[in-house]
């Protein structure tokens, strides 16, 4: 799975840097702490040390949990059965669009529509899924399959569209579920090649509190379903 932010303009990028997340994430080792020096150690530092102790145990138990339900969600998205496997990862499917084009090129950006300018692609299939579980957490996922006319020409897209900045094939938008629109940020994304087919698969939360995990395993899911 790719953490990547796709950058450049339109289509919900993101430019922001990476390093934004791991300084949260330091400054929260440091709240959990207490502090570093004098004042960070004592009762106050211990039992905020158990807390966090206590949060990692259930963060863990968290994570497994996530990490077994998306084996058997990637062999229900590799079967051809969406529904299924997003039940396998604890969702449910609640809607979904799909729409079929030839031009790539309209519906891509940055670096990426200069690439297809220079190498068409055959066809482009674009679908949208809204899921949700029992606890009102929503989320969107985006799958895009682009044929092209070689395998290599599939290779090469793979390999820029996979780069930080270089943009992106626009998603559907989530208002064709009768939603509110959802920025997809390419933060949770992965990618593939089937052939000549370039599968490309994309998270975002939509309502509730779904996860990073959740959101990153969604991707990893929903790449391996077959074209339509």
């Amino acid at each position: 799975m790719f953490g990547r932010r796709i950058g450049g303009d339109g289509g919900g990028s993101d430019p922001g840097s990476g390093k934004s997340v791991a300084a949260v994430a330091i400054a929260g080792v440091l709240i959990a702490g207490g502090g570093v020096g004098a004042g960070g150690i004592g009762a106050a530092g211990s039992l905020s040390s158990g807390a966090s102790s206590a949060g990692s145990a259930v963060e863990s138990a968290a994570l497994r949990n996530i990490s077994a339900r998306k084996v058997d969600g990637k062999k229900a998205a590799k079967s051809g059965n969406a529904r299924t496997a997003w039940q396998r990862m604890g969702m449910r499917e609640l809607r979904q669009s799909a729409q079929q084009q030839v031009n790539c090129v309209a519906h891509s950006f940055g670096r990426v529509r200069e690439f297809l300018v220079r190498t068409p692609c055959k066809s482009l299939d674009r679908k949208i899924f809204a899921v949700g579980d029992d606890k009102g957490n929503v989320a969107v996922i985006s799958v895009a399959w682009l044929g092209f006319r070689t395998a290599a020409h599939a290779q090469d897209f793979k390999r820029l569209i996979d780069v930080h900045g270089s943009g992106d094939i626009t998603p559907l938008a989530s208002g064709v579920l009768g939603m509110a629109d959802i920025r997809f940020t390419a933060n949770h994304y992965d990618s593939r090649i089937a052939g000549s087919t370039v599968v490309l698969a994309e998270a975002e939360a939509a309502t509730g509190h779904p996860g990073a995990e959740l959101l990153d395993s969604l991707a990893e899911v929903a790449v391996l379903l077959p074209r339509p």
